[in-house]
């Protein structure tokens, strides 16, 4: 990351609530072929540092992604981190900034920060769902990028189009993308829940958002391509959520299906 801060642009997107073993058979079964191809055919199974959006956002924006999950590896070098003494896993190649985020610290390095919200913790309508927002240069927010959006890939994606096509070509960008689709609800991406007088989420709705996700990747990547720059980029959940399995349903808990994430990093190619 030494090298790759003020060389690269920078994609980080967190697909919000997307559990590893959901996101895993997807990619196995061919269901996700976008995502598939862009982060080289296979996701990593990690460990989150927080059980729901606020508390993983506030720890990957300090430093801390999502851990690798084989115990031999939990220590590995950190992509980027905030200085701090004694740190264990910031290393020659770790990216270390002289401010308590990430995105003040590519500031610094004048990179041009942006946020595309959307889950409530980036709405922006209250102080709470400011502070994450507030951290860039520029954020973006309105109920068409939110979880209730049915479109609300479609829309996040042909923002960052818009945003990236009309920034400078000569400053480099810092792009964070906190993609809703998937968190609840998402009944509405199986046709045959939509019609029911009680819609709930499944882990098959959940599997069908990912789908609808990965449908409109594509877009995300011509978005890229509008940059001459070279991007490096980090893909992954910041919890997963529970369908009732043990008893629990939804997230902000213990439980292996919420601290099991998928994640991938990597330098992405144009395909122009």
């Amino acid at each position: 990351m030494r090298q790759i801060v003020g060389n690269h642009n920078i994609l980080f997107v967190t697909l919000d609530t997307l559990r590893y073993d959901v996101a895993h058979q997807e990619l196995k079964s061919g269901n996700t072929p976008h995502l598939a191809s862009f982060i080289g055919g296979s996701w990593e199974e990690r460990h989150s540092p927080g059980s729901f959006t606020y508390a993983a956002h506030t720890s990957f924006f300090a430093g801390f992604l999502p851990t690798p999950s084989k115990p031999q590896y939990t220590k590995a070098e950190r992509l980027w981190a905030a200085r701090f003494a004694g740190s264990e896993t910031s290393g020659p190649h770790t990216f270390v900034f002289e401010a308590a985020d990430l995105v003040t610290g590519l500031k610094l390095t004048g990179y041009n920060t942006m946020c595309i919200g959307g889950v409530g913790f980036f709405n922006r309508q209250t102080a709470l769902s400011r502070q994450l927002p507030f951290l860039f240069d520029a954020s973006y927010w309105n109920p068409t990028l939110g979880v209730t959006a049915q479109d609300s890939a479609a829309n996040q994606f042909s923002l960052a189009h818009q945003l990236l096509k009309a920034s400078s070509p000569r400053q480099l960008q810092f792009l964070f993308i906190n993609v809703s689709a998937i968190h609840q609800p998402n009944y509405f991406y199986i046709n045959t829940l939509t019609s029911s007088p009680q819609p709930c989420d499944t882990l098959d709705s959940h599997a069908a958002a990912l789908r609808y996700v990965d449908s409109q990747w594509p877009a995300l990547c011509a978005a890229m391509d509008s940059r001459p720059e070279p991007w490096m980029y980090v893909v992954c959940s910041d919890h997963g959520t529970t369908y009732g399995e043990d008893g629990y349903f939804g997230h902000r808990l213990a439980h292996p299906a919420v601290w099991t994430v998928p994640y991938a990093e990597g330098i992405w190619t144009s395909t122009r």
